[in-house]
């Protein structure tokens, strides 16, 4: 055997001396070509302009300060954002998808049913395991399952006709929140604190408050900053959790502790000198700073003790099971969180890295009738109490409330006969709040909910109508980052006009 002999094919034609002088040639030919067209002008603009043809918008952000806030793109009715998330993939034919064929059909099998869906044998169309019944003025279809949510259902805004890339949890929630399944993109929350900063010095800019349970299924993806300036990632804590390592140790005074701050900042400004321009020890000195000011900030604004007995009944904070009793007071932290101006807070209803099937969060592809009901005794009251809550202190004139999961589930049922498995081509959100419309449906799925027919919205669409009601144009929020002009929507993505107020 010869040493050609372990070359591939393509690596023995290189070696062959005509293929090599023809491709050079080729390659010379090319950079020639490239260097007269620079020079006639027609070649592209070094203008870092993006596939869309918009140039991107850059935020003056002050690496000293980072939180500064600042103007959106253009003038808008959101100032902030509530992101009420639901890991698992709640069920849209068991709450807000009112689909009167799966009674009709139950028990059967139509033509058009996959044999073999994500977890396996599909199995029989099932009706859904609560009652549906008219709320409200306008009249909208939504289960006994969540009564209370489904009670302000003339203040929402549904969008039925949501279809996603992924039929994973962890790529759904990737997907969903950062636009991306792959891992190592900036999340929703970081995108917006990047492009307006906040409005409150003294707490984060972005919130994330995990479920009482822990972390969702892809962690800290659903809240990082990615590629983006490390200051702009989400900081988690919970109503039970506070940041860590906040408190100051009872040897060490505060004339101490003041001395020692005053300190650092000198040192912290002369290192700061001498490596102008460097964002990433600019943010982490602003990331210490914070964490100053939230010595004393955090523990105010998570003392829900302190709230009215009225409050604490109205979230439930005493009654129910142990894990609605936290998440309820989560619901009340989200509050106090946007009362203070921050500008992202992502709340999560559901956890667990492992997975769980419906046991920690939405995933039920067994018994769905117990596991459902279990989540939402502890979503339903609460939940629906924080939106009434922003709505009776009019922050809902200028926070927008985003409810959502990262899939919809089959109207029929797994081979197993309880549970419900993945569908990725139909599923239902809602809007709430500042600049949506009230009591409105976007969007439909077909007679069984299975795919989405009209009104088609997918994961770019949704994130570019948020971002458009928080004032920026998901086009030209970019940064660039090895060589490309990276965004949220990817090269993706329309505004959704019709659920514009």
């Amino acid at each position: 055997m010869t040493p050609a002999d372990h070359v591939s094919p393509i690596g023995r034609g290189l070696l062959n001396r005509r293929n090599f002088l023809r491709n050079t040639g080729a390659a010379l030919g090319g950079f020639g070509l490239a260097g007269l067209l620079a020079q006639d002008g027609l070649l592209a603009s070094d203008d870092p302009t993006n596939f869309s043809g918009k140039s991107p918008i850059r935020p003056d952000i002050d690496p000293d300060n980072p939180y500064t806030p600042r103007s959106p793109h253009f003038p808008a009715p959101a100032k902030q954002v509530l992101v009420i998330y639901c890991p698992g993939a709640v069920s849209h034919v068991d709450t807000f998808d009112y689909k009167p064929d799966l009674t009709k059909f139950h028990g059967q099998k139509p033509p058009g049913i996959p044999a073999v869906t994500f977890e396996g044998p599909s199995g029989n169309i099932a009706k859904p395991f609560w009652d549906f019944k008219p709320r409200g003025a306008s009249g909208k279809m939504t289960s006994e399952l969540l009564p209370n949510l489904g009670a302000l259902a003339d203040d929402f805004c549904f969008l039925h006709g949501l279809h996603t890339q992924t039929s994973a949890h962890p790529q759904g929630e990737n997907f969903f929140n950062t636009g991306f399944t792959m891992e190592g993109f900036p999340s929703f929350g970081a995108w917006v604190t990047y492009a307006l900063g906040s409005e409150n010095a003294e707490l984060p800019a972005f919130v994330a408050i995990n479920d009482p349970r822990g972390l969702a299924r892809s962690g800290k993806n659903n809240f990082g900053n990615g590629f983006l300036p490390a200051a702009f990632q989400g900081t988690d804590f919970n109503a039970k959790n506070p940041p860590a390592n906040l408190a100051r140790p009872a040897s060490y005074t505060p004339a101490d502790d003041r001395s020692t701050v005053d300190l650092l900042k000198q040192l912290n400004d002369r290192h700061l000198k001498s490596y102008p321009g460097d964002a990433n020890l600019a943010a982490r000195i602003a990331s210490y700073e914070l964490a100053g000011r939230m010595q004393t900030s955090v523990p105010e604004v998570m003392d829900v003790s302190g709230e009215p007995e009225s409050i604490q009944r109205e979230y439930g904070t005493g009654d129910g099971s142990d894990l609605k009793r936290e998440y309820a007071k989560n619901c009340i932290l989200a509050r106090r969180l946007i009362e203070k101006g921050v500008r992202v807070v992502q709340l999560f209803n559901g956890s667990d890295p492992a997975g769980g099937n419906g046991i920690t969060n939405w995933d039920s592809h067994s018994n769905i009738h117990k596991t459902h009901a279990m989540q939402a005794e502890i979503m339903d009251q609460p939940t629906a109490a924080l939106i009434h809550d922003l709505k009776r202190r009019g922050l809902l004139d200028n926070t927008l409330v985003v409810w959502c999961t990262e899939f919809g589930r089959m109207p029929f049922l797994q081979g197993n006969g309880t549970g419900r498995d993945h569908n990725p081509d139909a599923f239902t959100c809602f809007l709430a709040g500042a600049g949506v419309k009230k009591g409105f449906t976007h969007g439909e799925s077909d007679r069984f909910g299975f795919k989405a027919v009209a009104g088609r919205t997918s994961i770019y669409d949704f994130n570019a109508t948020i971002l458009h009601l928080m004032g920026l144009d998901h086009e030209r929020l970019t940064y660039y980052h090895n060589g490309l002009e990276r965004r949220l929507t990817n090269v993706h993505g329309h505004v959704v006009p019709e659920v514009l107020a």
